[in-house]
């Protein structure tokens, strides 16, 4: 049965109304926190293979500029005294036709650290595009590498790739070519991988990934161990 004209035009006002009651806000505030068993950054162990807390905080803006925060436990052996890396980010993002594009600068600082009589930090600027499920990234080295001695203008690539798989199932997978230039250290250049899988748990995202470098010795654990050796990372976490 067709419904009455003047039903169907209450509806449809109703309809338009509460669209209308609910705007797109100007800006979201985000936070997110997790525990993982490690934390690889680029592929090495920042924690001596020990476990992480980790978490952050994320404001955007509806024009496509953003400012953030992220924060990880680190080992104090591997950062001449610091314990804390702290992550402080802003950049824009947007989208042309299929693409999304994100530009940006990121600054990582370890407070109680001490380098060469100076705290250890490091700055970055960087651009990505993204589409579908695949991101490219370029990261360029502003200063020196984490205090690495006349190491500017390094730069790290940095392919991956997301896929939902449905059901709360994800999987997800990633190169990364390091190159750091003048590098007393010998590392010179290196390439790390990653691939895992992830589960939506009522908002929980449980996470395991498989990890390793092709410089596995690079740096090396309180306990001689190969921070760059193929491991597993398993982590819970939580947006909010």
């Amino acid at each position: 049965m067709k419904k009455p004209l003047l039903a169907t035009a209450l509806a449809l006002c109703a309809t338009s109304t509460a669209f209308a009651a609910d705007p797109e806000p100007d800006y979201t505030f985000t936070g997110n926190a997790g525990l993982f068993s490690d934390y690889r950054f680029r592929g090495f162990s920042q924690t001596n293979l020990k476990p992480a807390m980790q978490g952050g905080f994320d404001f955007a803006h509806k024009s496509g500029f953003y400012l953030g925060n992220w924060n990880s436990n680190v080992a104090s052996e591997l950062f001449s005294g610091g314990n804390l890396e702290m992550d402080f980010y802003g950049g824009y993002k947007f989208k042309y036709e299929d693409f999304a594009f994100d530009v940006g600068g990121l600054y990582y600082y370890y407070p109680g650290s001490k380098l060469n009589g100076s705290t250890i930090d490091n700055f970055e600027l960087y651009g990505a595009v993204g589409w579908g499920p695949f991101t490219l990234k370029y990261s360029h080295g502003m200063t020196d590498f984490f205090g690495t001695p006349n190491s500017k203008n390094n730069y790290y690539l940095d392919l991956g790739a997301a896929f939902d798989l449905g059901n709360g199932w994800g999987a997800n997978a990633h190169v990364g070519y390091q190159k750091l230039k003048n590098d007393a250290t010998g590392l010179g250049h290196y390439v790390d991988y990653k691939a895992g899988v992830t589960k939506d748990l009522d908002g929980w995202i449980l996470g395991l990934s498989l990890v390793t470098t092709s410089k596995k010795d690079w740096v090396i654990t309180n306990k001689g161990k190969n921070a760059g050796r193929f491991g597993a990372v398993l982590g819970l976490s939580k947006a909010f």
